[in-house]
Formats: structure tokens, sequence, C-alpha cells
């Protein structure tokens, strides 16, 4: 049996465990849960001897303590952890990760046992043995990781957080695998965010919070505890229902019931304070029809000298807009040129005559063709004073010639290919 007792490990003045006692029978599977930073990974790490802090209580396994036992012992003595992260060797395949767990002499003995085990506990790996493990997904780099850990032959193994970044439905399957290994005698350790599948697998579970332990019960009594439920299920606080419904939200359901149409459509109407239900008009609303005011916004958006101009009004079929037309010698705007002789008088402001043909000469110009052959002068029909632009010079440099020698037998110089 694996047991902590009144375990504290602090770094300089923060203190990542304080007083943390748990234990683990071969045979059962027990999950801490906790958010992250709340210690599980430092309990993890400090049982497995990684820990660089200073640690105060006793951890013992199978009678004797473990406290200053070096990492590799530890793992020859029947513990194993696998890291979170997973800490592959991405370069290498999947049988050669393996094998790299059983590098203890308690492994090696049994080595042939233990790969079999690992094979037929996670099928994949059987039919993939040969493959580069980097090029697996993660959920299968997770399983290379669990069985390099089984390779070492332990008592006890320790998860870190197994199902970060899988999918939910790898998650359940790895899960499944982890809740199989139970079955071969071993004693699984988990830390896990993801209450619902590790209580699902688990005989025990604790309850860890900024590195202190503040429940522990069996798996099934933590599932369906209200305050578990809370933090790590997505249910319902204990104490906390259906309110019922006070004076503000009676009267607001009889605003909306009195505002819904009788028709049974369903939809929901907000009559403003004040006014009638039912369809009117917008000039009701105003005071004024439409037509008036947009007369005024007409008026309004007149240059100032026009105002007092007598104004046409010529009213157009189709939707009752009027369309006011100021008197040409009144109107500013309709001493504007335009571009052609025949869509519009030129008014005498030559400055606005001006720009309108440069802005002619502009547009023929970059009409005019280039002549084929790369040249810039300009082509037959271009009007006079174009100017060709001159064509950039691009440099272009051929790839220097490399001559590759070696030497012979006898040390002379021969060449032995060109580059």
């Amino acid at each position: 049996m694996l047991r902590v007792d009144h375990l504290s490990v602090a770094y300089g003045q923060h203190r990542a465990l304080d007083d943390v006692s748990v234990q683990i029978a071969k045979g059962e599977v027990v999950v801490i849960l906790g958010a992250n930073g709340a210690g599980k990974s430092s309990l993890l790490r400090t049982i497995a001897g990684l820990s660089k802090g200073h640690c105060e209580g006793d951890i013992s396994f199978d009678g004797g303590s473990l406290m200053g036992v070096s990492p590799d012992d530890i793992v020859t003595g029947g513990i194993a952890l696998v890291p979170e992260g997973r800490a592959i060797f991405g370069d290498l395949n999947v049988e050669e990760n393996l094998r790299l767990g059983a590098y203890n002499e308690r492994a090696r003995a049994n080595e042939a046992a233990n790969l079999d085990r690992v094979l037929t506990l996670f099928p994949k790996l059987r039919d993939r043995r040969k493959q580069i493990t980097r090029t697996m997904s993660g959920g299968e780099q997770q399983m290379v990781a669990i069985g390099r850990a089984l390779m070492s032959d332990p008592s006890i193994l320790m998860l870190d957080e197994p199902s970060l970044g899988l999918s939910p439905l790898l998650s359940k399957e790895l899960f499944q695998a982890l809740g199989s290994i139970r079955e071969t005698g071993l004693g699984v350790l988990v830390v896990e965010q993801n209450a619902k599948l590790s209580l699902a697998i688990a005989d025990r579970g604790y309850l860890i919070e900024n590195g202190h332990i503040v429940g522990a019960d069996d798996a099934a009594s933590l599932a369906a505890d209200p305050a578990v439920q809370a933090a790590y299920l997505g249910g319902k606080p204990k104490g906390v229902g259906t309110l019922a419904p006070g004076p503000a939200a009676a009267a607001a359901k009889q605003v909306s019931e009195a505002s819904t149409p009788a028709t049974g459509s369903g939809r929901v109407y907000v009559t403003p304070a004040g006014l009638s239900g039912g369809a009117v008009a917008a000039g009701s609303l105003i005071g004024e029809n439409l037509e008036s005011l947009l007369g005024r916004a007409n008026a309004a958006a007149r240059p100032a000298s026009t105002l007092g101009t007598p104004q046409a009004a010529s009213t157009k079929k189709g939707p009752k807009i009027i369309e006011v037309t100021p008197e040409p010698e009144t109107d500013a705007m309709a001493s504007l040129p335009t571009a052609g002789s025949g869509h519009g008088t030129v008014g005498s402001d030559g400055r606005i005559e001006s720009m309108l043909a440069d802005f002619e000469a502009a547009a023929q110009k970059a009409r005019q063709p280039r002549r084929n052959g790369g040249g810039n002068a300009p082509a037959k029909d271009s009007p006079q004073g174009y100017e060709p632009v001159a064509l950039p010079e691009i440099p272009v440099f051929r790839k220097a010639k490399i001559e590759v020698f070696k030497r012979d037998k006898n040390g002379a110089l021969v060449k032995a290919r060109e580059a």
C-alpha cells in the first residue's frame, strides 16, 4: 500500500501542499480532483521523487519510507508516473518507446510478458508497433506513454491529467483502458479535472483545494454530492432553485399577454405608453404628412442664396415623392459642367471647365495601348504630349558554377561532379 501522511511541500514562501494525507492499495483506482494550481501535480511529483521543494511529512510504500529515495529507485521499487504532456520520444517507433520503460532489473525479467500485456490492453499499438510516434494522434501517444510506464512492471501507476488535450471520444476510450488495468491487480492513482470520466472508473476519490485535502469519499458518494456536482460536473449548488415570480415578473407577464394579438400567431408586440394598439399612419404620429416633410427637407438642403427663389414642383408617377427642381438661372448646382457636351451645359466657371478638361486628357492618356515588343514608345494613335514611361531594369543573376573535387587513393584531387 502507498501511504502519504501529513505531507507538506513548499517552494520558498509558497506552500504547494499543506498537511496532505492519502492512501492507495493495490487493485484499486483512486482519483484526486481539483482545479489548476490546487497541488495535484505537485503531489504526484513528490511521490515519484521529482519535487525540488522543501518536503515535510512521510511517504511510504509497502512499509518502507520513500523520503529521500532517488526517482530511479522509486521506479525500481514499483511506482511509475505518467507525467502531464506524455513526454514520449517522438523520433522512435512505438515498440522502441515501450521497451525503454523496461530499463530496470525488475522489468527486464518480464519484458516480453509486459510487452504482450501492453499490446493486449491497447490493441491499436499492436497494429502500429513500427510507426514513428510523433506521427500518431494525441490519444495514441498517450497510450504509448501509459504503456511505457507499464513496461516497468509497477505495482502503483500514477497518471497526471491523462485526458489533457484529447477529444471526448478518445478520453472515454482511454479511461475504459484504465479501468481494465485494475483487473491486473495494479493500483492506479489518477490526477484529473474530468470528474465525470474519472469517477466512473474510480473506487475512491479525494478533493484537493489550495494544497489542502478538503474531502474524501467513495466515488459514488462524490458523484452524488451537490457540491462536487456544482464544482466539477456542472450541476446546481445546494439550495439554489427556481425562484417564484415576484410582483414585477407578474406585471410583466400581464403586459405581455395584453399586447399579444388575438390571432394566435404567438408574436409579442410592445406598445408604447399612451398609444392605443393597432396600425396607425406615420403622419399621424409626427403631425405632418410625408410630402410636406420631404419638401421642408429639400428646402433646408438648398444653398442660402436660393432660399427665397420661387420653386417649381413636378410630381412623378409612382410613389408619392415630390421632386423639387430649382430654376436653372438661380440654382448654383445647375451650373456644374458635365464631361460631355451632350449631357448638360457647362457653366461659366473657367476653373471647373479647366479641371474637367484635365480629367478628360488624363483618362485618354491612360487608355492608350503600348506597342508589342517591350518598347516604351507610344502607339500610333497616341495624343500629342504623350510621355512614355520608362520600363524598370531588372538585374538577372545566373547560378554560379560549382565544381566538387575529392581525393583519390593516391591523394590527388579528382573532379567529382559539377553543381
